[in-house]
């Protein structure tokens, strides 16, 4: 069978054998249905008022309250014009209003994290046009700065001994508004709850107690799930928060499907949106599809995804990327299983976003045997002044957040025998990461069989990959605890 997968900007084709399995997020297995356009604020409305675990906003807020309404960045996706942020934040300041609050009293802040500052251009297509210019040109929309200790409020320790540093503004809100979705993430199972607060608007060093290798190399991490260690520190991290603020924050998630619409919304507090919305999620998110483990997984990697621009050339953030696909899939994957994907992989780093990777590149090709050998640099890099100055003034990811990238790429080499980037332009890129390279889809499978398949492989496609909001893939037999999180 012919196939296209990504590759570039464009798409590479692959001729398959005909017993090759296909999945498609969304279409080889249906999403549940999701809310018709024209019953979503009405739907919204109903849980912002009804809120899980709290009183509804009209209750817990006043004439002179502070608010703060922390939204996700654009790295979450979801920018059409009925998107879940669009509308429930509408719907949100309006019941604020309604409840006495002053328009001037409110700041949104873009929970970017370690993540780029969004450019205001990208704010505008997350918010849309009526939000942005409400608020843009008083100053009351903003993002998120790790690095601005001014406005940072430092709350001590979890009693897992995480550090927690906040960002001041929440801190210091009478009434806090987290906007997010539910939506499967290999980091910890899903967007939203307690991660979203725990991630977004936090410091590196609270972050980087749980986006390294002694979390995510833990036998809890691969396969994703919703109980692993990484799950359960962000959980009490935003519990901490919550107590060192002397308030709960105010959820509304949406569970998204894989073209980011709405399938089921809910408010209130996070431990409580977490355990509902966690049900409809995982019937999403985690598919019961494959009869068989698959020895081979064929993918393609296009230039720009998720980060940005030059995801799938960079080769360390290439390589976060296709470890992304094992701690998703590593429940159909065979003991021995190969993948085999395409890339342009040109060592394009695109350093304006990640200006601090080449040189971690460099120090992996001197010094490392494996990705995780590079960790011990991870606060030389995180404190380094240039590299602070672009991601506070020019748009570029925190140097820490490499960190969190090395410390998941390491697991494409943990969990595969072998993986292929097939078309890369400077192959050297891919070889230096313990990557094999070849021409062709069909020569990098030929070349698998001889060295680590059996006879006949089970071989699994997946298109459109990086394109679709991602599903975590499971045997038929397989079962999913009901928010298992809650249930250990």
């Amino acid at each position: 069978m012919n196939l296209n997968f990504e590759y570039g900007h464009g798409f590479m084709k692959a001729e398959l054998p005909d017993n090759t399995d296909i999945f498609i997020p969304g279409e080889t297995v249906a999403d549940p249905p999701h809310i018709p356009e024209e019953l979503l604020i009405e739907k919204t409305l109903y849980s912002i008022r009804h809120p899980i675990g709290m009183e509804p906003i009209s209750k817990q807020v006043k004439e002179g309250s502070k608010v703060t309404i922390i939204f996700p960045d654009r790295v979450k996706g979801g920018e059409q014009p009925t998107s879940h942020r669009k509308i429930s934040i509408k719907l949100i300041l309006q019941e604020l209003y309604d409840a006495g609050v002053k328009k001037e009293d409110i700041l949104l802040i873009c929970s970017n994290g370690l993540h780029r500052k969004n450019t205001e251009k990208e704010i505008r297509g997350v918010l849309g046009d009526e939000l942005f210019f409400e608020f843009i040109h008083t100053g009351q929309i903003i993002n998120h700065d790790s690095e601005d200790y001014e406005h940072l409020v430092d709350l001590g320790k979890t009693p897992q001994g995480d550090p927690v540093i906040m960002n001041k503004y929440v801190y210091d809100s009478d009434f806090a508004v987290l906007i997010g979705h539910t939506q499967g993430n290999p980091y910890g199972g899903y967007s939203g709850g307690y991660k979203h607060c725990a991630t977004g608007i936090t410091h590196w060093r609270s972050i980087a107690s749980h986006h390294v290798p002694k979390v995510m190399h833990r036998e809890d991490f691969v396969p994703v799930n919703n109980s692993s260690a990484m799950r359960h520190k962000f959980d009490e991290i935003g519990s901490y928060m919550e107590k060192c603020m002397g308030k709960k924050f105010f959820c509304c998630d949406a569970v998204l499907d894989t073209k980011s619409r709405q399938i089921e919304i809910n408010s209130g507090t996070a431990d409580g949106v977490q355990e509902k919305a966690w049900v409809m999620g995982n019937q999403r998110t985690y598919v019961p599809f494959a009869e068989k483990k698959y020895d081979v997984i064929v993918f393609g990697m296009p230039q720009f995804f998720h980060y940005g621009d030059g995801m799938g050339t960079n080769p360390i953030m290439l390589m976060q990327a296709l470890s992304a696909q094992v701690i998703r899939h590593k429940r159909i994957m065979s003991d021995n299983c190969v993948f085999i994907c395409s890339s342009t992989c040109n060592g394009y780093f695109n350093e304006r976003l990640w200006p601090y990777l080449p040189e971690l590149f460099e120090l992996f090709k001197e010094e490392g045997n494996t990705l995780v050998d590079l960790n011990r640099y991870g606060e030389y890099f995180a404190t380094n002044e240039e590299y602070i100055r672009k991601y506070r003034y020019a748009n570029a990811f925190h140097p820490f957040h490499g960190f969190s990238m090395i410390s998941c790429g390491h697991l494409a080499e943990k969990h595969t025998s072998a993986i292929y980037i097939v078309g890369a332009e400077k192959p050297g890129y891919a070889r230096a990461m313990g990557l094999k390279t070849r021409d062709t889809f069909e020569e990098a499978l030929k070349d698998a069989r001889l060295k680590y398949l059996p006879k006949n492989p089970n071989i699994l496609a997946l298109p459109r990959t990086f394109t679709t909001a991602a599903v975590h893939l499971m045997m038929k037999d397989d079962t999913m605890p009901v928010a298992d999180r809650y249930l250990k």
